[in-house]
């Protein structure tokens, strides 16, 4: 009896083993309008597959990082990477409820606990098409100099030009 069960549900359970994979992302195409990957699967097996990414987001991943795959009603010929993620640049240690925007050149955006921190990883940050930078209820300072409050060397009545402010 149990054998003739055990025939029954094999195929069921071998769908089933196969809908869900770990992998690593071989190559990337990021040319289509939803990004192809390669993976690497279990024993030498390959599989190209589409790549679902939130709403708003988007990153192209190297080779070497793990992926998360799914593949509907265990066919394998179809999966969907519906993860990935890289533990070689992963930020550790953050708090409880911090969220960070990264990448592998040490660029990053992070919501923490006291406020937003933006690095730009020793490389320059750019604003572009921006007709105005406003900050509300604050102060702009750079090096140390406060945008408000910071005062003028060799002031001289008339239309003649400062010097440098004061650090």
């Amino acid at each position: 009896m149990i054998r003739a069960i055990n025939k029954v549900t094999a195929p069921i359970a071998r769908r089933v083993s196969l809908m869900v994979a770990r992998g690593v992302l071989a190559i990337v195409n990021d040319a289509s309008k939803l990004q192809g990957v390669q993976v690497k699967l279990l024993s030498g097996e390959v599989r190209d597959m589409e790549r679902f990414q939130n709403y708003g987001f988007s990153a192209q991943p190297h080779a070497g990082a793990e992926v998360a795959a799914i593949f509907v009603g265990g066919n394998r010929d179809h999966g969907l990477a519906i993860a990935i993620d890289d533990r070689r640049y992963r930020l550790v240690n953050m708090q409880a409820g911090e969220v960070a925007i990264y990448d592998d050149l040490g660029h990053t955006i992070t919501l923490t606990r006291t406020g937003i921190v933006i690095s730009g990883g020793a490389h320059d940050i750019n604003i572009n098409n921006c007709p105005n930078v406003i900050v509300t209820g604050g102060d702009v300072k750079a090096d140390g100099i406060s945008l408000k409050t910071h005062v003028h060397t060799g002031v001289q009545a008339g239309s003649a030009d400062t010097g440098a402010p004061k650090v």
